[in-house]
């Protein structure tokens, strides 16, 4: 049986290339995360492109610049509705370009979200792990660098006026 609707050859989503990257994002936190734990000592630091780069290991119960602080369950709440928003829009777009961008973002804010509700000091109390210091300025993990990523990606697309979903595919109900 086929279907004659003109959508029903191009309304294929690519919301699987959007899980399959916030999939890779998740697991490669995770594991940067556990080998900073296993490898480093808090405070410790190790030089990687001089000062510029360095890991230093850091528990954040706040959110970026230690903003939250005390807010931990909060930011676990943000975080999962959040992932759940982008996760949604993932389901929507049609753009590839759009998908990398959401994946991105979802892959960041479900790690997020996994560390602020499973890690210590307890559930829905959890501290971030963060290891990757720039400069002075502040210290991250591979889920900020997916979250900053996509959302610079999002943003440029916005300015250049890509589209959501590709010409010709129709909005279904679903």
């Amino acid at each position: 049986m086929t279907d004659d609707r003109p959508e029903a050859a191009t309304s294929a989503r690519p919301f699987w290339l959007a899980l399959a990257i916030a999939i890779f994002v998740i697991l490669a936190d995770q594991l940067s995360k556990a080998w900073a734990i296993a490898n480093l000592s808090e405070g410790e630091v190790i030089p990687v492109i001089g000062d510029f780069i360095r890991f230093i290991l850091v528990y954040n119960p706040g959110a970026a610049f230690g903003l939250g602080t005390g807010y931990t369950w909060i930011l676990a709440i943000i975080a999962g509705v959040a992932a759940v928003a982008v996760g949604w829009y993932a389901w929507k777009v049609r753009s590839i370009a759009w998908t990398v961008a959401l994946g991105m973002i979802l892959g960041g804010a479900v790690t997020h979200f996994g560390d602020r509700m499973f890690r210590d000091p307890g559930f829905a109390r959890g501290h971030v792990v963060d290891f990757i210091a720039y400069g002075n300025f502040f210290i991250g993990n591979i889920a900020d660098i997916a979250i900053v990523g996509g959302v610079i990606f999002a943003v440029a697309l916005t300015l250049f006026k890509v589209p959501m979903k590709r010409d010709g595919v129709a909005e279904s109900a679903d």
